[in-house]
């Protein structure tokens, strides 16, 4: 999302979403100057917006998924897709992978801030899923610090297969301080991507961001 349509969601959207939606934001004080990687657990597709939130009105966009709704679901998330001008990903397919893995890369390079949800996709029950590696990558790739934040009450709001949502002013964020790996940052640039000692990194650092998650979720 530009830095246009970013400002246009700060002033008209972000008073709705704090009268209608929000109950408690805490941790706005550690968000980084420059860009960043923001990881948060994923629940809803409310998150997008509580996403958001410590984004605006700075330029910023998503890592989203395009496997899964078709006919008029999938023009509706096209559509909002191009608004915010989301990194496609087929999670079906390598290639898609890695196109997307590009350019996020890409993106945070050229000072870009980049939403991910480590766990890969929602929530079913409401609870924690193990985070994938993709996070880690494009953190050793980039160095942009990861900023973790915790969501709580989107999925009672609107969990997977709700329609509609509850009116409800019910959702609390807590973003955490930013984590920038430096010793692991190190030690990936005297490894091959493809090796196990890569792998082990990467999952490291995964397991690092998801336990801070876990300590904002509370």
């Amino acid at each position: 999302m530009n830095s246009f349509f970013s400002s246009i969601c700060k002033i008209f959207l972000k008073p709705v979403v704090d009268k209608y939606l929000i109950k408690e934001v805490q941790g706005l004080e550690n968000v980084p100057v420059g860009n960043f990687i923001l990881a948060a657990n994923h629940q809803s597709h409310l998150d997008w917006i509580a996403s958001a939130y410590p984004c605006v009105p700075r330029r910023f966009t998503y890592l989203g998924q395009v496997d899964k709704y078709t006919g008029f679901a999938g023009l509706e998330r096209n559509l909002l897709y191009f608004i915010a001008d989301v990194i496609p990903i087929n999670r079906k397919d390598e290639e898609s992978k890695k196109t997307a893995l590009l350019e996020t890369i890409k993106r945070l390079k050229g000072g870009d801030i980049v939403v991910i949800y480590p766990e890969g996709t929602r929530s079913r029950n409401g609870q924690l899923q193990k985070g994938k590696l993709g996070i880690a990558k494009i953190f050793l790739e980039t160095g942009v610090p990861i900023l973790p934040m915790g969501i709580r009450g989107t999925f009672d709001i609107l969990p997977p297969g709700r329609v509609f949502p509850r009116i409800k002013k019910n959702v609390e964020i807590n973003i955490g301080r930013p984590l920038y790996f430096e010793k692991e940052l190190k030690a990936a640039q005297n490894l091959n991507p493809e090796s196990q000692e890569y792998k082990n990194l990467c999952q490291q650092i995964v397991d690092k961001v998801m336990e801070e998650i876990i300590k904002l979720i509370g």
